[in-house]
């Protein structure tokens, strides 16, 4: 069972000089460090980021105040991301509600928002997106297989692919501009026809608007251990061929890469499925016109 460690942060959003190109987001904070989730390949292990013990949850109890302060003084409004290295809406979040607390927030601000998670307990906070929406919202579910068998031993504590897909369409639903991150697709282990092919079936009935993709993975220091240590417990013999084939590269792509994208570019095309969210333009806080959107 993860541990929670309450802390006060002396600063939450960072920011940077444009929309980031594959999320949109031109500022980011994570409410929560470390994530219950757990998942075997997740890249915020990576030593870089010297976050020492993963495993455990350290909370940020002065988040809303944060983000009060720090939004008030901005001058360009922008979209702000959630969950760029840890889950804002993993189990402690129905504890501390601090993604709420944000959210109302932004709502009164009327700041756009992405939203990344891999948890169903997004809808909970349907009312505040809906009015955040407003401005703009996207949600983007992560998967990485649409095999909840599979998913519950790479992706150990995040809800099932099937409860995110569930999740997905109640948000579509209530018109919210919601669509699937399909990233990373595991070599050896996600990167065949079956599985791509299933995901995007399965974004088409649960009224996705879009899917961005990344067909592999990346791995560096602490977070590769860590990732052979998961593979040798559930698929023996694994590791070998990931260190056959990739050493201590730090991208990790997969070998059928043409044949898996042309045919997720097919079911896109059938479906109506973008493969590139569309993008808030960030703005003058004191500009009275909507930010504009473009593909």
């Amino acid at each position: 069972m993860s541990v929670y460690k309450e802390i006060t942060a002396k600063s939450l959003l960072s920011s940077s000089t444009k929309p980031d190109s594959w999320f949109g987001t031109k500022y980011n904070m994570n409410l929560y460090r470390g994530c219950e989730h757990q998942c075997i390949y997740c890249d915020s292990r990576s030593e870089c980021y010297k976050i020492d013990d993963f495993n455990n949850t350290e909370v940020k109890i002065n988040a809303a105040e944060l983000l009060q302060k720090e939004l008030k003084s901005k001058r360009i409004k922008g979209t702000i991301g959630f969950g760029a290295m840890s889950d804002t809406y993993a189990p402690v979040e129905a504890r501390y509600k601090l993604t709420r607390k944000c959210l109302e927030i932004i709502a009164a601000l009327k700041f756009p928002i992405h939203i990344l998670t891999k948890s169903a307990l997004v809808v909970r906070d349907l009312d505040l997106i809906k009015s955040i929406s407003s401005e703009f919202a996207a949600i983007s579910f992560t998967l990485t297989t649409a095999d909840d068998t599979l998913a519950k031993i790479v992706e150990p504590k995040a809800a099932l692919s099937s409860a995110r897909f569930s999740a997905m369409k109640k948000l579509a639903k209530a018109g919210i501009y919601t669509g699937i991150t399909m990233m990373p697709v595991l070599p050896f282990l996600e990167d065949n026809l079956n599985n791509i092919s299933a995901i995007v079936e399965s974004a088409a009935e649960s009224g996705a608007s879009y899917i961005i993709p990344a067909f592999g993975m990346t791995l560096r220091g602490r977070q590769r251990e860590y990732y052979y240590q998961k593979l040798d417990e559930s698929f023996p013999g694994m590791k070998m061929r990931y260190v056959k084939k990739f050493g201590n590269s730090y991208s990790c792509g997969v070998d059928n890469y043409r044949l898996l994208r042309d045919r997720f570019e097919e079911l896109c095309h059938r479906y109506g499925i973008v493969t590139r969210i569309d993008i808030y333009e960030p703005v003058s806080v004191f500009d009275s016109e909507q930010g504009k959107l473009f593909d």
